[in-house]
């Protein structure tokens, strides 16, 4: 049982054993070491070298501030210069510098064209360069082959043609901008104008019902109602006029009854009459003014009716002063004659006129009804245009700010345009030439020396270990302990003699020199490596 838990138990590390092992086997390590590395490093001479070639492009920035000029194309760079990249490694480019500069002539592997574009495409290498923000700066361009000229000449035909055709798209994309804008524009410029005929159609269809005319037409209602109040008083006064001379009619006609005082017939009534217009004269004066068309009207009255009674005296006196008659003589003639003066046939041509001026007054009154009517129906439309035109106006308005926006982008458009075209946007700039490599950049040579080195260490530890593994000899004290039931009791001593001395020396040295002509083999190929490349 203990010597159970004793097998099961961890061996420690036992260095005289491995110092054992690197004695005995030390040659076998060295050898293969050496074969390792060897076969390794010589491969890396046996691949064909391929040279690498680059240059740096600076993202130049447009020399016109963007406050002053805005640019109208997109602003990322980076997907911009990923779209050029695609371009530029389209079939058609990749082939045109293939034919032109006759590349892969010598590789019998590339023959059809898209493998020599496939080629081509794994040989080219692009790298950003970005700052702090993580914006792009510059970016280098990288192309390898086995020929160094070659390889700058194909550097600097993708360097040609990213500078080419970035000012190409970045003029084409701000063309494309403006016209887009000016088709939109023209668009804008059509609805606007079909807007404007359409309110024009709507002001001239309801001139007299829009907003803008309400002050107008209260104005002019206003004033109509004022007309229509004056005619009405007019019509008033015309009808009191016109019973007033229906009265005198009657009353001169009643003159042909004689009176038995030997006064004229009817001058009591018309001094009735006129004590009866002083009275609503000197009440009309309480309230208006000489001027007002009543107290006018009633001083003609009263001016008329006066001058006929002055008439009727004067052709009473007369008539008395002419001859004594008796009594009915001078009435049958007075009436006669009164039958034919001037204040009854006056007296009829004012009623006839009375009547005119009545008809005329109502004709005016009409109208004036149908006018007040018309404005105050106008006036009762104008919320209901009002609205209509507001939301006429609206789209309008709508439209014609989006006319006057892609106006100005169009105007600024135009100018990015006229600055891409003068080349003074961004634009790409060679800031180291193409190269002209001097060393190869793959295979790395030096690389391959450390793949070797590690290659052939592992191949002599693992040969080694399987020797050491096939050898059945017991080599140390300990490992002949381990194998006996018993204790060990005594010890023989080595008997070493001169021959085994001698041989043991020998075998020193050839490992010692084997070890030193394997490390100094290495390290001169490693610095042949590095110097060669």
């Amino acid at each position: 049982m203990p010597e159970q838990l004793d097998e099961l138990e961890p061996q420690a590390f036992d260095l005289q054993r491995y110092l054992g092992i690197a004695r005995r086997r030390h040659l076998y390590f060295l050898v293969l070491l050496f074969f390792g590395w060897i076969v390794v490093w010589g491969v890396s001479w046996l691949l064909p070298p391929e040279y690498k070639s680059g240059t740096l492009i600076l993202v130049q920035q447009p020399t016109m501030p963007k406050d002053y000029v805005t640019p109208n194309i997109n602003d990322d760079l980076q997907e911009r210069l990923q779209s050029i990249t695609q371009q530029i490694l389209s079939r058609t480019r990749l082939l045109h510098i293939i034919d032109e500069l006759n590349l892969f002539a010598d590789e019998r592997g590339l023959k059809t064209p898209d493998a020599k574009v496939e080629r081509m495409r794994k040989d080219i290498d692009i790298e950003l360069v970005k700052d702090a923000q993580n914006r792009v700066t510059a970016f280098n361009v990288y192309y390898t082959a086995r020929d160094p000229h070659v390889a700058q000449q194909v550097t600097s035909e993708l360097t040609n043609l990213f500078i080419n055709e970035n000012l190409e798209v970045r003029q084409q994309e701000s063309e494309n901008t403006t016209k887009f804008l000016e088709s939109q524009l023209d668009e804008a410029r059509q609805n606007l104008a079909a807007q404007e005929e359409q309110i024009r159609q709507f002001k001239g269809q309801h001139l007299q019902e829009l907003p803008t005319q309400q002050q107008s037409n209260l104005q002019i209602l206003s004033g109509l109602q004022s007309q229509l109040q004056t005619e009405e008083d007019g019509l008033s006064a015309a009808q009191q006029q016109h019973v007033y001379l229906e009265t005198l009619l009657s009353q001169y006609r009643s003159m042909q009854a004689p009176t038995s005082d030997g006064t004229a017939p009817g001058l009591p009534a018309i001094d009735q009459e006129l004590e009866k217009l002083k009275a609503q004269l000197a009440d009309l004066r309480s309230r208006y003014t000489d001027r007002h068309p009543d107290v006018r009207n009633l001083k003609d009255q009263i001016a008329q009716t006066e001058r006929m009674r002055d008439q009727l005296l004067a052709n009473l006196k007369s008539k008395q002063n002419g001859g004594h008659t008796d009594a009915s003589t001078v009435n049958t003639h007075t009436v006669a004659d009164l039958a034919e003066a001037t204040p009854l046939a006056q007296l009829q041509s004012q009623l006839q006129a009375n009547e005119l001026e009545t008809k005329n007054r109502q004709k005016t009154i009409a109208t004036l009804q149908g006018k007040i009517n018309d404005y105050q129906a106008r006036l009762n439309q104008e919320p209901v245009r009002e609205q209509q035109l507001a939301d006429l106006t609206r789209g309008y308005d709508q439209t014609k700010a989006t006319y006057d926006d892609l106006l100005k982008k169009e105007s600024e458009s135009e100018m990015a345009t006229d600055m891409e075209k003068r080349q003074e946007g961004e634009r790409f700039q060679v800031i180291d030439p193409p190269s002209l490599p001097l060393k190869p950049d793959s295979p790395n040579r030096l690389k391959f020396c450390g793949m070797g080195l590690g290659v052939g260490i592992a191949l002599g530890l693992v040969v080694v270990a399987l020797l050491e593994m096939m050898d059945d000899r017991l080599y140390s004290e300990k490992e002949i302990k381990d194998l006996l039931p018993v204790s060990v009791i005594a010890e023989i001593p080595v008997i070493v003699n001169p021959a085994d001395e001698v041989r043991a020396k020998r075998t020193l040295w050839l490992g010692w020199a084997t070890a030193a002509v394997v490390l100094m083999t290495i390290l001169a190929g490693s610095a042949f490596s590095y110097l060669r490349g």
